[in-house]
């Protein structure tokens, strides 16, 4: 395997080094009697950063489990299996790892294992096999929100609505700049809602630019070197709510009175996974806990999730797949869809495996384009070019650890705190909704968001998605009817924003739902996450 190795200089040194005499350590505080993830530097307990290195016992048991069988660049050509293992001195610590000593397709959840090292230059890194003892039931806990009475009865959505939407060319290889893209759909969203560049006084990207001052691509300094525009507001950034945390700060800088429309974008890419890498072109940052070990894709990061989801609640791929096919069947009303062949089980049974438990019929389609959104003042949009779209709220509360391993492992992690927001900032509920635009980078996304959102209950969206007959075309929830990210195209969550605003204005065409008032919106596959309900004029 030849995987970026992690860095051995830096604060988590110890734990690459230390297999060297065949003993796993970890962090621990003394105060708090507690075992600590390596990553950590203070005790989140008592805060104390005087911590010590202990020796543990290596013993765990699997607790998510994804085989690998996609020939990732670097990545071995034969199936190999990556774990997630609660380890036994301290079953809330967890280490993403692969597994070894058996088949890769033995391997289970409940499995129990020991650690056992490989020495690669001066890292070794510990790995798991098969321990011989008893396996266990290893179902993990359900995630458990608590969210905050809001914080004011204002409410920054009741000042703001959604007045123009455009996409550029979307497709799998355009052999097109992200920046030419960004151009054409932010050209088209200006267009849309009636207004000129003239009457842009914001911008915001997702996730911003990238490389030196100067040098962007599609960032706000890129774009404003070419459309010229001079904001009194701007802003480009990822540690915001999901891919939509540019759109909702645009919403709150138009409610405080700092700008009237902004611009908001997204760019899309098939090029390359990018990691953290020191100048050593060694690991550091989140990229080093996953990454040596082959798990290089966020389609391992959230098969891992799926994995323990089927163990827990006893459901079968049966749950993806409904999904899939009704992306796929939404999708033929869709005539810029860039697949639509998942019409039945059989033929999602018929796809690709990726990584257990997806399929390539479980993945998003990777594609080239842009995705663009006007934000406007309320008053200023009822002068715009189509029907008003308001905004009845916005999810934004993180409820869980900011982790892919370390917290909720039962769903996509790091989207319940978001959606129970959601709720407590309209008195609308899951029932008064007529179309979901919920993200499915993964199929598995989109059943996580099903069920932190409410439409079902927790362990019960096997159910509620069987035969695809409430989330299909006709159904009583239709979720992605322009085939979502499955089907449609990897759009950074932009695709379904701009869906529900096609539903609600009644310009959706063959896909249109009958009567669309109210629309719920999530992005977010993972770290970290947002979500927006919206309606017509009402």
């Amino acid at each position: 395997m030849s995987l970026p190795l992690p860095a051995t200089d830096g604060a988590a040194g110890f734990f690459w080094t230390s297999g060297a005499d065949g003993m796993l350590r970890l962090r621990y505080c003394s105060a708090c009697s507690k075992h600590l993830h390596p990553a950590l530097e203070l005790c989140p307990v008592c805060f104390s950063d005087d911590l010590t290195v202990v020796q543990v016992s290596g013993h765990g048991h699997v607790v998510a489990v994804t085989v690998n069988e996609y020939p990732w660049s670097g990545v071995p050509g034969e199936p190999y299996a990556i774990v997630v293992v609660a380890l036994a001195d301290s079953p809330d610590v967890r280490l993403t790892s692969r597994l070894v000593g058996i088949a890769p397709d033995q391997a289970g959840v409940g499995l129990a294992v020991r650690v056992v090292f490989t020495p690669v230059e001066d890292v070794w890194l510990p790995l798991f096999e098969p321990s011989g003892l008893d396996p266990v039931e290893a179902h993990l806990p359900e995630p458990v929100v608590r969210i905050p009475s809001p914080a004011s009865a204002s409410r920054f959505e009741d000042a703001v609505a959604l007045t123009g939407v455009g996409t550029s060319a979307v497709g799998r290889r355009l052999g097109r700049s992200e920046l030419s893209l960004t151009i054409e759909a932010c050209r088209a969203a200006v267009a849309d809602a009636g207004l000129t560049f003239d009457d842009i006084d914001g911008l915001a990207a997702w996730p911003g630019s990238t490389g030196m001052p100067g040098i962007g691509s599609g960032g706000v300094r890129a774009v404003d070197q070419i459309l010229g525009i001079r904001p009194t507001w701007h802003i480009g950034a990822q540690e915001v709510p999901g891919q939509f945390g540019g759109i909702i700060t645009a919403m709150l800088a138009v409610s405080a009175g700092l700008c009237r429309h902004v611009l908001c974008w997204t760019a899309v890419s098939r090029d390359a996974l990018p990691h953290d890498v020191n100048r050593g072109g060694r690991l550091t940052g989140e990229a080093q806990w996953r990454v040596p070990f082959g798990a290089i894709s966020p389609a391992h990061w959230i098969a891992l999730s799926a994995s323990q989801y089927l163990h827990r609640y006893g459901a079968s791929r049966d749950a993806l797949g409904w999904v899939a096919v009704a992306s796929g069947r939404h999708a033929t009303n869709n005539p810029l869809a860039l697949r639509s062949e998942c019409a039945d089980l059989d033929a999602y049974y018929a796809g690709k495996t990726i990584t257990t438990p997806f399929g390539i019929f479980d993945c998003d389609v990777t594609c080239d384009g842009a995705y663009a959104v006007v934000v406007s003042a309320v008053d200023a949009a009822r002068d715009c070019a189509h029907p008003v779209v308001r905004v009845a709220a916005a999810g934004t509360a993180i409820g869980e650890a900011q982790s892919w391993d370390q917290d909720t492992l039962t769903h996509q992690p790091n989207l319940f705190g978001q959606a129970a927001h959601l709720w407590t900032r309209t008195s609308l509920t899951p029932e008064d909704v007529d179309v979901a635009c919920l993200y499915d980078g993964f199929s598995f996304n989109a059943l996580s968001w099903l069920e932190a959102l409410g439409f079902c209950g927790l362990g019960e969206g096997a159910d509620f998605v069987k035969d695809a007959e409430r989330i299909g075309p006709g159904g009583s929830l239709p979720v992605n009817p322009h085939g979502g990210q499955l089907s449609a195209g990897r759009s950074n969550g932009f695709g379904f924003l701009i869906e529900a605003v096609t539903q609600l204005r009644g310009q959706a065409g063959a896909r249109q739902v009958p009567g669309a008032e109210v629309a719920v919106v999530s992005a977010g596959g993972g770290i970290p996450a947002g979500c927006l309900l919206l309606t017509t004029e009402r």
